[in-house]
């Protein structure tokens, strides 16, 4: 047993009238002890849940962020500053994700895009990246860190997978079976950068709150360049069949945009979740520059983050003209094979199964 983990357990899980919060220095201590299994299975468990239910404050976030950082896979830094896509890691279960594509879409207008997550993750267990990108016959899993650091900076595209990349988050998975809630590790996730040096990070959140809780700790880390989407179960990809919610920080100033995706010409119910193998079959005839409701799915997102990655101007006048050149832009690279060129350079990058 810790007895210093001991200690920060009692911080935390004390009840809603004497609980307290973590400084930045004790959440990284805390989050070393969990890494390395310092304090026992019970302490860890019970912090978690504990944590849970006191909710994280972005002060322990940083800290929490400080210790994968110390202890956890670095991208070394390339050429151009790449964009890192947070999404939840249990993936999933009711909508289509459209991750691996915008991925492939930006990278294709010579954006870099960085991913990560793991297999599939308790408690939703939804369908996680790693698969989508296998069914598209992209195989992450047998990369290591190097692999993937080259073929992001030749190819403009790299995936962080947990399991291989950092085993040490790894073998914290269980605890969220074993609890049967998403600890604050989950919140984590979705602000975690495996990559060092300037980069843009995208984050998505299903409850507001949590991106107040982004936003105090990128303040603290000096993250200065972030987007934050209220997005479908928690992910990056925007709706479309409701106004959208994002947040972005260009240096000191934070700026809020909504988007209705009917004055675009986007509105729609979302495109429901199918098999992975039939996801496959519908993101390729996407890529092959085939319409459909993905494919305006497609369009919706890869438009808005193409338009973000050209300085725009905040003014409400250009907006929609600038965000309309986007879409055609995107269109108009579904339609030329640009982006299923893309995916082809990809899958002869890495090993085939």
């Amino acid at each position: 047993m810790s007895h210093e983990f001991r200690a920060l357990l009692r911080k935390v899980g004390s009840g809603p009238h004497t609980s307290q919060n973590l400084t930045r220095s004790e959440a990284n201590d805390a989050m070393r002890m969990m890494l390395h299994q310092d304090a026992t299975p019970a302490q860890i468990g019970a912090f978690l849940i504990s944590h849970r239910i006191k909710r994280p404050t972005g002060e322990e976030l940083a800290g929490m962020a400080d210790a994968y950082d110390a202890l956890g896979p670095q991208l070394p830094s390339i050429s151009r500053n790449p964009w890192v896509f947070c999404y939840a890691y249990d993936g999933r279960s009711r909508t289509a994700p459209l991750g691996p594509l915008v991925a492939l879409t930006l990278a294709s207008f010579g954006i870099p895009v960085i991913q990560h997550g793991g297999d599939r993750v308790p408690t939703k267990e939804g369908v996680p990246l790693i698969e989508l990108w296998e069914a598209l016959g992209v195989y992450w899993n047998p990369c290591t860190l190097e692999n993937v650091h080259k073929i992001l900076e030749t190819h403009g595209i790299g995936f962080v997978h947990l399991p291989q990349h950092f085993p040490l988050a790894q073998a914290l998975m269980p605890y969220r079976d074993q609890i049967g809630k998403r600890p604050p590790l989950s919140t984590l996730e979705l602000m975690w950068s495996p990559y060092v040096g300037d980069q843009l990070l995208v984050c998505g959140y299903v409850h507001p709150p949590t991106e107040g809780m982004f936003r105090g700790a990128f303040e603290l880390r000096n993250t200065r360049s972030f987007i934050t989407v209220k997005g479908l179960e928690g992910s990056c990809d925007l709706p479309r069949d409701r106004t959208v919610i994002i947040g972005y920080q260009d240096g000191d100033e934070f700026h809020r945009l909504t988007l209705a995706p009917r004055d675009y010409g986007f509105a729609a119910s979302e495109v429901p979740i199918a098999s992975t193998a039939d996801w496959a079959v519908s993101s390729l005839a996407t890529l092959q520059g085939t319409s459909s409701e993905l494919t305006e799915a497609l369009i919706w997102n890869a438009g808005f983050y193409l338009w973000r990655s050209q300085s725009p101007t905040n003014s409400q006048t250009d907006l929609q003209t600038e965000l309309k050149s986007a879409f055609d832009r995107v269109r108009a690279a579904l339609k030329d094979g640009r982006v299923y060129q893309k995916l082809i350079d990809l899958q002869q990058a890495l090993p085939h199964h």
